[in-house]
């Protein structure tokens, strides 16, 4: 059993002995970062076979996830010792914040018992310093014509070094914009906790600042602290609307008083906030850096993505991220040969005008065993589910360009042809890949009313 300790000050020279000639960028792996968050995510750390190894509570929450082990060479065989670790909590393994390299050490050292997947709204803005130092060629003028203005409108701005003399300040704007955006400050958010634990502890985790001021008024600040060697984190920035530019400003002057040393900066995720994402996109990143999440499958799940790829063709992208986000052995109906799934059938609830609706998703039979009334079996088995459970209706979508399948479904009182439409959360494509041919039939409780000429269906099942 691995022996994690909490994240504590006097780690720091141990953990950053390995993290900083990593080379790795990612954001997760800044002391200051796990330290100030610690009351979030509980992070804690092992050396384990000559690699360092964060465990953490994902989000916060009851899971718990493992930092891409860092250390020089091959960290796949450590990884038994992981899933060791996991089981011994309850939980399957989870891997998070995977580099590409990373990825692809876990896929050829263990093929087949991992699904991968990287959600864009976590992965990091990785800049040139010299571009936010210099802002140079044309894709930068729009910023150099606001630094100007800024420059203009405000002649007696000021950048100072941020010192422990500026927190109250820092901490005072802070509350002003949460209140003006979030309608209160009742209670100090994470964020602000996290700020807090920065500046009571500001040299102790080598932090870097910076404050903007037009005349006496704190106009913007911002902080971070290495990620590697050569890699800058900005773990925060905040600024003043009332002065407009002031974004602007403290970015590019905070980027020119950073040591040379730090030809890379990262800052951060965009959450996947529409605003947020066209600020950080129009810095112009050399790279948007991917951090990938591996969860180790259960047997079943490796049944389903084998058939499921044998049956539909589909690429390991799109089966990994369907078994991420949406796949529950509770919701799958399947037969069973030989110790391997033949057939099976997944049972996904929606909303729709039609009321509570089950889509029949992923009707799959293997190729060997076809014509032998499996797939009979189960429409059967998921009718009377779909009955049983009260739904007002089923919905799905037989396979483009095979219409035998049509009278096939309307044996089990399926009928239409409807133009279909889906919507979830993160925009996962429950179609056909292919709008144009995502035609639905639909099964009703109440069949006597007419059919809508169109179906918008919405997942029920929460990210």
């Amino acid at each position: 059993m691995i022996q994690f300790k909490p994240v504590r000050l006097e780690d720091r020279s141990v953990i950053e002995r390995y993290t900083m000639p990593s080379g790795i960028t990612n954001c997760d792996l800044a002391f200051a970062n796990m330290y100030c968050w610690q009351e979030v995510f509980r992070s804690a750390w092992a050396e384990v076979g000559g690699f360092l190894v964060i465990r953490f509570q994902i989000g916060g929450g009851k899971k718990i996830g493992y930092m891409q082990p860092v250390g020089p060479g091959d960290f796949a065989p450590i990884i038994p010792l992981l899933r060791e670790d996991a089981h011994a909590h309850g939980q399957r393994l989870r891997i998070i914040g995977l580099t590409d390299q990373g990825r692809d050490m876990i896929r050829r050292m263990h093929v087949g018992e991992f699904a991968f997947e990287s959600d864009r709204a976590l992965e990091d803005y990785i800049y040139a310093a010299d571009d936010l130092r210099n802002l140079p060629g044309r894709r930068y003028q729009p910023k150099r014509n606001h630094m100007n203005r800024f420059t203009a409108e405000y002649p007696d701005y000021r950048y100072e070094q941020l010192q422990p003399r500026h927190f109250d300040e820092c901490m005072r704007l802070e509350r002003e914009w949460r209140r003006a955006h979030e309608g209160h400050t009742s209670e100090l958010c994470a964020e602000q906790r996290a700020m807090q634990r920065a500046f009571e502890n500001f040299d102790a985790l080598g932090m870097l600042g910076g404050a903007l001021f037009v005349g006496d008024r704190l106009a913007a600040f911002t902080y971070g602290s290495a990620v590697n060697d050569h890699t800058f984190d900005t773990h925060v920035e905040k600024a003043d609307i009332e002065f407009d530019g002031a974004f602007t400003a403290i970015n590019k002057l905070f980027a020119e008083h950073l040591p040379a040393r730090f030809t890379l900066i990262n800052r951060e995720e965009d959450l996947g906030l529409d605003g947020l994402r066209r600020a950080k996109l129009s810095y112009h990143p050399v790279a948007i850096a991917h951090k990938f999440t591996a969860i180790r499958l259960h047997p079943d799940e490796i049944a389903c993505k084998e058939l499921w790829q044998e049956a539909f063709g589909d690429d390991d992208a799109f089966t990994d991220a369907f078994l991420i986000r949406y796949y529950s052995r509770r919701r799958m109906l399947g037969i069973e040969r030989d110790g391997h799934t033949v057939a099976m059938l997944h049972l996904l609830p929606f909303r729709s005008a039609l009321g509570r609706t089950t889509y029949i998703y992923g009707v799959a039979t293997a190729a060997a065993c076809r014509g032998q009334g499996l797939a009979t079996k189960l429409m059967h088995e998921a009718m009377e589910r779909i009955a049983a459970q009260g739904d007002d209706a089923a919905v799905l979508i037989p396979t483009p360009g095979q219409q035998w399948l049509r009278a096939f479904y309307e044996r089990f009182g399926f009928a239409g042809d409807l133009p279909a439409c889906f919507r979830s959360e993160d925009g996962f494509d429950f179609g056909t890949g292919d709008p144009a041919t995502d035609r639905a039939m639909v099964w009703r409780r109440d069949a006597s009313a007419p059919l809508p000429e169109q179906l918008e269906l919405t997942c029920a099942i929460p990210n």
